[in-house]
């Protein structure tokens, strides 16, 4: 039998703001923690968040934040098919993703989004 792909927490993690909050939150990682801002895509600011990277997504239609999580695998495809298997929910419709980008996206039993993304295609 075939060892399961291999897992590990990525260093990207998002937070899906609501447009109200959006503005608000940014002040409060760059002017009340200090944070140190290193990436602005519109409609997205990224800050340093240790040895990770905190995303602020501004999302139209969301009524409160939600907290999105990167995960890497060494083997995309057999990932695919271990996590079908123990019957987690693929929600790749949830947001699109750059074209040629390998990954997909999975919800865990409490409902927390997570991109699976093989390590060299991580979002850093």
């Amino acid at each position: 039998m075939n060892a399961p792909p291999r897992f590990s927490a990525g260093r990207n993690i998002a937070m899906k703001v609501p447009p109200h909050q959006y503005e608000d939150t940014i002040r409060f990682y760059r002017d009340v923690l200090g944070f140190k801002e290193i990436a602005r895509h519109a409609p997205s600011v990224c800050f340093e968040f240790g040895a990770n990277q905190l995303w602020i997504d501004r999302v139209p239609g969301l009524s409160q934040a939600e907290t999105w999580l990167e995960v890497v695998t060494n083997d995309l495809a057999a990932a695919a098919e271990y996590l079908k298997s123990k019957d987690v929910v693929r929600c790749d419709e949830i947001e699109p993703l750059p074209p040629g980008f390998q990954a997909f996206w999975v919800s865990s039993p409490a409902s927390i989004i997570h991109l699976v993304c093989d390590k060299t295609e991580s979002m850093s």
